[in-house]
């Protein structure tokens, strides 16, 4: 009978600096965090873009032709153009798409940006994808437990979750994650347990997402 495979305990890794990115490709790593701080005319324009109280859901799937190209962006917040460091926001999705594709070497990403008024994943949770990078250009972050804090097998049981909240992790505005998910080889069973806050009352939140498809 084959040895059961043994794995080591899994952490998250946070880091001001932007080379915190490979920890995500360790085996005893299933978030890789960069906690860095939004360039001004980034947060401007994030903050205009709440300011005009309107709905926003785009997605894209973009086609890579090398990990080196500049994406295609094309219609992505282009009904913005008059607010105050578009051009700048654009830039930093590009430069956050291109390093996740020279990263995993990907062909296809997924590309989400959307405006939120409450928790669309409120349950704690695992992502069935090999890893998704997520951040809020405004409002607040994304949440995350570490390892056994919450039995996985008791995952989507409200009753089985932290009421503490000093047990649970938060990224501020402008933090970086790349969450491994279930389908990361080698990460089955470890995928990252994390859920989307509640913005407090009258509040939302900016959201970017990328998945890695191919």
């Amino acid at each position: 009978m084959l040895a059961p495979v043994l794995r080591q305990p899994l952490q998250q890794i946070a880091s001001e600096q932007i080379d915190v990115f490979a920890a995500v490709l360790r085996d005893d790593v299933n978030l890789a965090l960069w906690q860095r701080q939004l360039p001004p005319q980034v947060s401007d324009f994030a903050n205009a873009l709440l300011a005009r109280g309107e709905p926003l859901g785009q997605a894209i799937v973009l086609e890579l032709s090398s990990p080196e190209g500049a994406p295609n962006l094309s219609g992505l917040a282009d009904g913005y153009s008059a607010l105050p460091g578009q051009a700048a926001f654009l830039q930093d999705v590009s430069w956050l798409v291109s390093a996740f594709a020279c990263l995993f070497d990907a062909k296809r990403i997924g590309l989400r940006l959307r405006i939120l008024d409450k928790a669309m994943c409120p349950r704690f949770h695992v992502d069935h994808v090999p890893v998704r990078l997520i951040t809020s250009y405004a409002g607040v972050g994304s949440e995350w437990l570490p390892e056994g804090v919450m039995a996985r097998h008791r995952l989507g049981d409200p009753a089985a979750e932290p009421r503490d909240m000093a047990r649970i992790e938060r990224a501020a505005t402008g933090h970086v994650l790349l969450a491994k998910g279930e389908k990361w080889i080698g990460n089955e069973g470890g995928g990252l347990i994390h859920r989307s806050p509640q913005p407090p009352t009258g509040e939302r939140r900016v959201l970017l997402t990328l998945d890695w498809l191919a």
